[in-house]
């Protein structure tokens, strides 16, 4: 008989075997699937002149273009001009697992613990923004691959099942019993599940990118990749920003560089970037998906500290191919961005074993691409805000993984910071309030090498938390799945 506190993924890992892993990896590219599309579109030119604009956003990911496409809306006579030091989307923006959450604050008990006041409100802006995603997706006709099916939370330990027994008390979810759970997606190892449909949407990540990025452009939006902001200035009236060929000034700016070293140097020890992992299949055959099933394009998470996320999307072709990615959160010495670290062959292999020991019946699919990247982690888990240089520049970061929706509200909240008005968001707690800092290194380093250990402590004595991490959590550093 099996140790108790022994976990499901620990006898998957102890169970798997290195050859039919090596040979499941063995052809996987290191690079993002999502980015390796043929609708990828060209870069723009770089800005090679001075130039000025009305609003000037810096960053080519979801935030700089929601940025940029509601400023638009707002207001379509303003001179935007939008700048990105690499390829639009290239980061976190075209490499996540494309789990469109209303969430504005990493889940109810997360914002519980942080915003107890402003809570309530924070869920009903939270569906309100996911509800205004999909008109916005609707208006412009994008091509994003969208579906609001939901989101199927499942319980791999047999504690977990009056977890997920308790989430679905609330409105609008669904308990599956264990029949019932893997009648929708067959694994062993789905005790029980909670099936939401309302408050997360699934979509093709870099498509979405490749799409606010073409609406932008036909709103009037001058874009222009490989362009590196170098230098901030204040002049007084305006702010300049000084690239390598040029210079822009500007009545306004919104800085939305996210994992990236902020313009604002104050708010560096603010943001860590933890890279995260993930692994897409080759195609599935049609017997694998009828062993499968999953004819619902329903997300999938497991409710470990440690947590899994999966999901099916269609290729090109037409066929079915399974996203699985999550459990490893690393963190290097230094808080280092290196391209060196989007590939982990140690985590895409615990990934594999994972990934065939829920699903044995896909035994004989390999993996077509293996990929890592940075989030932008903040110690209370979701964004914070900044309003500087007399009101003329404005700043957002800390998504921490839950940004393909919220970047949307970020944006938005910058867009009221830099118009000076008082609105509903500029009075928000959220808005108004700063995470702690990080500490410098060593301890840094040594803090998450901490959490870390924690939360698999906890993870393995049925989720009850230590000590110290109810210390953290009063804190208000407390990290969570």
């Amino acid at each position: 008989m099996s140790n108790p506190k022994t976990l499901t993924f620990d006898r998957h890992e102890a169970n798997a075997s290195p050859e039919h892993i090596k040979k499941s990896l063995e052809g996987a590219k290191h690079g993002s699937y999502w980015l390796d599309h043929a609708q990828r579109p060209e870069a723009t030119a770089a800005l090679e002149s001075n130039t000025e604009a009305e609003l000037l956003v810096i960053g080519g990911g979801y935030t700089g273009l929601w940025t940029a496409l509601q400023a638009k809306e707002r207001d379509p006579q303003r001179d935007v001009v939008l700048i990105e030091s690499h390829r639009i989307g290239w980061a976190a923006s075209g490499r996540n697992g494309g789990f469109c959450e209303a969430s504005l604050v990493h889940g109810e008990a997360n914002g519980a613990n942080h915003l107890p006041k402003e809570n309530e409100l924070l869920g009903q802006l939270g569906a309100q923004n996911l509800d205004e995603f999909q008109a916005t997706v609707e208006r412009y006709n994008m091509d994003v691959d969208f579906t609001r099916a939901g989101v199927l939370e499942v319980a791999t330990e047999p504690h977990q099942v009056s977890w997920v027994a308790e989430s679905a008390e609330s409105d609008g979810i669904e308990f599956l019993d264990g029949v019932a759970v893997k009648k929708l997606i067959n694994s062993p190892d789905f005790l029980a599940g909670a099936l939401d449909r309302e408050s997360t949407a699934l979509v093709h990540p870099a498509k979405l990118v490749w799409e606010l990025a073409r609406v932008c452009r036909e709103l009037g939006v001058r874009i222009y990749e490989h362009t590196r902001a170098a230098e901030l200035k204040d002049t007084g009236s305006h702010v300049q920003v000084l690239t390598d060929t040029g210079r822009i000034t500007a009545e306004r700016i919104a800085l939305a560089t996210n994992v990236f070293p902020s313009m604002l140097k104050r708010h560096h020890a603010r943001v860590i970037p933890v890279y995260d992992y993930a692994l897409m299949t080759e195609p599935l055959t049609e017997e694998q998906q009828r062993a499968l099933g999953w004819a619902e394009p329903v997300g999938l998470a497991d409710l470990n500290n440690r947590f899994h996320y999966a999901r099916p999307t269609i290729d090109s072709q037409g066929k079915t191919r399974i996203l699985y990615g999550g459990y490893d959160a690393v963190y290097h010495f230094g808080g280092r961005i290196r391209s060196s670290y989007d590939s982990s062959p140690a985590t895409f292999e615990k990934l594999a074993a994972h990934f065939f020991g829920s699903f044995p019946q896909l035994k004989d699919v390999k993996f077509s691409h293996a990929w890592g990247g940075a989030i932008d982690t903040c110690s209370r888990f979701f964004p914070f805000f900044d309003l500087t240089h007399g009101g003329k520049v404005a700043y957002c970061a800390g998504f921490t993984g839950l940004g393909v929706g919220a970047t949307r509200f970020g944006a938005k909240v910058m867009l009221d910071l830099l118009s000076g008005a008082k609105t509903e968001l500029t009075e928000l707690e959220m808005v108004r309030t700063k995470p702690l800092p990080f500490p410098p290194e060593p301890a840094a380093y040594v803090g998450v090498q901490l959490m870390t250990n924690q939360l698999i402590k906890a993870d393995h004595n049925e989720g009850k938390r230590p000590v110290f991490l109810k210390v953290m959590d009063k804190i208000g550093m407390g990290f969570d799945s």
